[in-house]
């Protein structure tokens, strides 16, 4: 499974990226974190306003932090 943070770097993307791999944790999954922050890569995502999440190639979140429970729900639904 992967899980990817989209942005450029700044305060609300480092902390979504935190958010996410603590997410990953309580979720007991095996998950593959990564962060995005090239422009043309964000923009491919169909996303215009960051910080983005994307589990599995579909964006579940965008300019915003959701929840550690509610990122934890995704991954675990997901297939």
């Amino acid at each position: 499974m992967m899980v990817k943070v989209l942005g450029t770097g700044c305060a609300k993307c480092n902390q979504l990226y935190a958010q996410a791999e603590k997410a990953i944790l309580e979720s007991g999954k095996e998950v593959q974190l990564t962060k995005v922050d090239q422009i043309d890569e964000i923009l491919a995502y169909g996303v215009m306003m960051t910080p983005a999440l994307v589990v599995n190639e579909e964006v579940k979140s965008c300019g915003k932090i959701p929840a550690t429970g509610e990122i934890v729900s995704w991954i675990t639904s997901a297939s």
